[in-house]
């Protein structure tokens, strides 16, 4: 099969190209962008006039709720979501039912996505045996299974002697140790931030300490250890102050955003909304805005959806009561570009955050446009506006805190391994 993409906005994070050109792809893989290769004729034309051709979107943190809660959501109907967003590479946390602490467990879950021949997989292993926090997994043949990376969700480790004791087998091997920081024992049963929204509403409360004091702990043992660490859905300006702090003394620390929280503060939980009901909890107004800097001088890597898609019933409950979680597969991309066009971010280095530095994080060959490699590519248009509906969403969960909002930029195409998986 021989694809031309012309006339479109050709964007490149990894490189910087941004200019209008074409793109031709042949078996699958991008062959030339530019000038048309020798002997080429296409099987199939997509003219992508006033459209952005990038790389496919990568984002590194989705539920995809299988194996064990397909009540929940399905891999078919997530990954329906996942291409419908311009996501072609996504990775999903451990906390399956049962986690993913099980070669076996892995490599099924890796060849049902497969078969459904769409966004590429790449599962995060379980660090503790059923993410219970007292055994280690063998991260060794879990590794080998097809794990890019080792955490525990949302899962605690209340143990520091088992934490160092997992960084330690990381750093031998070399794995990337993925943890939310947060201390339990400080966040204890609360479901809103420490401020003056759940004082009013009379909601229990997490402060930032149950933040940093995880923070601390975890840099403390990774510079001890020499271990890659990835610290996941970073909620806090002391937060980010202490990456910062972490990574001029040059310690092996990267961090991500969930893009809720940079759009979002507690000031929208204020009308009980269960959509908002998220983990960690929307912070202050200060918090919002330290982690809009963050992103954008870098202190923070990336930016994921933190895609967890709950059933309606589990919503509909009392805010304290309700799970808590929110699906973004579909909002990623116009998100970033909300926060880019606030933020007065250009649009190469705003997809990054979503593209080839989430790539890097994973440390997979993904979210740049080199020839020779698969041609996993999401094509939008930047100006269009669309309506968050919650029939209009592919994703099993509707929910989301934007329901009803109007954002900007729209996908109209989707590429996977050169085959057009999705069009609007």
């Amino acid at each position: 099969m021989k694809i031309l993409i012309k006339n479109g906005r050709v964007i490149d994070p990894k490189s910087g190209m941004d200019a209008v050109s074409d793109v031709y792809i042949v078996a699958g893989k991008i062959v030339a962008i530019g000038a048309q290769p020798d002997r080429f004729q296409a099987n199939h034309i997509i003219d992508a006039k006033g459209l952005v051709v990038c790389p496919g979107l990568v984002d590194i943190s989705v539920r995809l709720r299988e194996p064990g809660l397909e009540y929940k959501a399905t891999l078919e109907s997530e990954m329906r979501a996942a291409v419908a967003g311009g996501v072609t590479s996504l990775a999903c946390p451990p906390d399956t039912d049962p986690p993913l602490d099980e070669p076996g467990l892995v490599e099924m879950l890796k060849h049902r996505a497969k078969s459904l021949n769409q966004a590429h997989v790449y599962p995060i292993g379980a660090l503790t045996q059923g993410l219970q926090g007292d055994r280690l997994t063998e991260m060794a043949e879990l590794f080998d299974a097809g794990c890019v990376a080792f955490g525990q969700s949302d899962k605690q480790l209340l143990d520091s002697r088992v934490l160092m004791r997992a960084m330690q087998y990381a750093s031998t091997f070399n794995f990337s140790v993925w943890l939310r920081p947060e201390d339990a024992g400080i966040s204890n049963s609360g479901v809103a931030h420490d401020g003056e929204v759940a004082t009013r509403l009379g909601l229990p409360a997490i402060p930032v300490c149950a933040e940093t004091v995880a923070i601390s702990n975890i840099v403390l043992i990774a510079r001890e250890t020499g271990a890659r660490v990835h610290l996941s859905k970073v909620s806090s300006a002391e937060g980010v102050a202490m990456v910062r702090a972490a990574k001029q003394q040059g310690l092996p620390v990267t961090c991500d955003v969930a893009v809720n929280y940079i759009h979002l503060s507690e000031m929208d939980v204020s009308f009980f909304d269960s959509n908002c009901h998220l983990v960690p909890p929307l912070r202050g107004i200060s918090d919002r805005d330290a982690l809009r800097v963050g992103l954008k001088d870098g202190t923070i890597d990336v930016v994921c959806s933190d895609h967890s898609p709950v059933d309606e019933d589990a919503k509909l409950l009392p805010f304290g009561e309700s799970e808590a979680g929110a699906i973004g597969l579909e909002l990623l991309l116009s998100l970033i570009l909300k926060w880019a066009t606030e933020m007065k971010i250009p649009l190469v280095v705003a997809l990054a955050k979503i593209t080839s530095e989430s790539a890097k994080i994973l440390g997979v060959e993904a979210g740049h446009l080199s020839l020779g490699v698969a041609a996993d590519l999401c094509i939008f248009d930047p100006d269009q506006y669309w309506k968050v509906e919650a029939a209009s969403l592919k994703s099993q969960g509707k929910n989301t805190p934007f329901l009803g909002m109007e954002l900007q930029g729209k996908v109209k195409y989707t590429l996977a391994n050169g085959i057009l998986v999705y069009e609007d």
